[in-house]
């Protein structure tokens, strides 16, 4: 073809080209309605709430191409189900359309577990739901702290802050709900072993301040040797009266390693003393 062209005069030749261009032009333009299929459109199925792979073999067999836009965690949706379409369902587009969908991840993602004791109810739910967790149970507790978080449970156990947990999980408080107005005699701890001393506050609904002196490694083995208030006090004509106190206070108690000694004094009634360091000498 380019020998006959160049075999011909140049007008004869610019004649050819420009009839070649403009075939060329017209062939281009008149196929444009098949390759981009003008004119077909389709309605989008809706496909929301629908499994990935029901959704994509629904949308394919319409005509329409399917992307994964994007992943989130709704522990209301079914794992791998499409949240969310784009175009939405219903509207008219193209056949060829690409279909951007944001499915359900199958599993949920990992969050911290906050410190929420001390927060209020309400202030402790609204912390909860922006991490994607789940306010449970509420019971309550005396406590002087009323309706503030005394402990924070997750299956049925206590959880540290900065545990790492499920997104969608729920979480329990334990909440105070003020001081009773009932009065109990101080128990008497002394002596006892911290996790003695705890169970028998926790069954009374009395709150522990424990202080631990610096030697001490096993909490739980540890002994009373000094609490605040103590079981009674002492008069000033001598005489002993019972100290009470309400469910929902607390109690200090100093922790050692050392158990108390038992001393007898000249009345020959038992009582026990802290140990002393000298007696050790």
């Amino acid at each position: 073809m380019f020998k006959f062209i160049t075999h011909r005069s140049i007008w004869v030749s610019i004649v050819v080209v420009i009839v070649l261009a403009t075939l060329l032009i017209l062939l281009f333009f008149g196929s444009l309605d098949f390759l981009t299929k003008h004119g077909q459109y389709e309605k989008v199925p809706s496909v929301v709430g629908k499994n990935i792979d029901a959704a994509r073999k629904l949308l394919e067999d319409r005509g329409f191409e399917v992307a994964i836009q994007d992943s989130l965690y709704i522990d209301t949706f079914p794992k791998l189900a499409v949240i969310k379409q784009s175009p939405d369902g219903d509207a008219s587009v193209k056949v060829n359309r690409t279909i951007y969908l944001t499915i359900n991840r199958a599993q949920p993602p990992m969050v911290e577990m906050p410190n929420l004791v001390g927060f209020s109810l309400r202030n402790a739910e609204m912390y909860l739901e922006n991490l994607g967790l789940h306010l449970g149970d509420t019971t309550f507790r005396p406590d002087i702290a009323k309706n503030s978080v005394l402990e924070q449970i997750y299956n049925g156990q206590p959880i540290k802050s900065g545990t790492k947990i499920f997104m969608g999980s729920t979480i329990s408080f334990v909440l105070g709900n003020g001081v009773s107005d009932l009065e109990i005699v101080v128990p008497d701890l002394m002596g006892k072993r911290f996790a003695q001393a705890k169970s028998i506050l926790r069954s009374l609904d009395i709150n522990y301040t424990p202080v631990f002196d610096p030697d001490v490694t096993d909490q739980e083995n540890s002994f009373v040797t000094r609490q605040n208030p103590q079981k009674y006090s002492e008069s000033s004509d001598g005489e002993k009266r019972y100290n009470r106190i309400k469910p929902g206070q607390t109690i200090d108690l100093w922790l050692s390693t050392q158990p108390l000694i038992t001393a007898t004094d000249s009345t020959g009634t038992g009582e026990t003393v802290p140990p002393n360091e000298n007696d050790e000498q």
